[in-house]
């Protein structure tokens, strides 16, 4: 239960190894863009062993010289978290392909683009709406002509669907997770959610999660990796 609502089950929609930036429990403003389906919104971003997002010098990112594909979410699977259908879904918005810190920064921040009329691509960028009875779930930041379903059709819990990108008001590779009670990010209310399974960093091992939301900055993964230890 979240806010004294009782939150839905679903499938953790990554894998890999991941920290939340944005959960429930920890809003951060937006200024202007934070609707009322993102009271309950994840941001997750993909880290290393070391918990960090890309593998250049920190100073690569302030000075605008980072190449997008030297994040580690960039490309990463996107899944859905359960079985249901396509509503709706929004491809072709470019990716940002490299990132500047201050310059991302305050065009979110401050300068984020406007919705105008039912294309939610400028904020969204690419994305998908899945529908499941009364929820939906919106999976936004898609890499852009990834996305692999159409309107309509149906998919099962777990199935990759898209990889993850730096589309829309976006400052580094990231899924923006939501669920939502209506098909309209800007009109619905978020519906509280918890994720069935998965493991999570406790400061000495993975312990396995059943039924949490994982706290912001918090080592999560979820998947099964090859010997390597990379993750499909």
């Amino acid at each position: 239960m979240v806010d004294g609502r009782e939150s839905v089950a679903v499938d953790f929609p990554l894998r890999g190894e991941w920290v939340a930036v944005r959960t429930p429990a920890h809003r951060i403003p937006s200024h202007g863009t934070d609707y009322f389906a993102q009271r309950y919104a994840f941001d997750f971003v993909s880290v290393d062993s070391r918990r960090k997002p890309y593998g250049p010098p920190a100073w690569s990112h302030l000075l605008g010289k980072l190449a997008v594909e030297e994040c580690y979410g960039w490309a990463k699977a996107v899944c859905t978290p359960f079985a249901g259908v396509i509503g709706s879904l929004g491809d072709g918005w470019p990716d940002g392909r490299v990132l500047n810190f201050w310059k991302d920064y305050l065009r979110t921040a401050w300068f984020s683009p406007k919705v105008r009329g039912s294309d939610l691509r400028p904020l969204a960028g690419n994305h998908v709406i899945i529908e499941c009875g009364q929820v939906f779930a919106l999976l936004a930041h898609l890499r852009c002509a990834s996305i692999t379903v159409r309107v309509g059709q149906p998919v099962q819990a777990g199935q990759r669907i898209a990889e993850v990108g730096n589309s829309g008001n976006s400052t580094a590779p990231h899924l923006h997770f939501q669920l939502m009670d209506g098909p309209d990010p800007l009109s619905a209310n978020g519906v509280p959610g918890r994720f069935r399974r998965y493991e999570r960093h406790n400061g000495l091992a993975w312990e396995t999660v059943s039924d949490g939301i994982p706290r912001r900055m918090e080592p999560v993964r979820f998947g099964t990796s090859d010997p390597a230890g990379n993750f499909p």
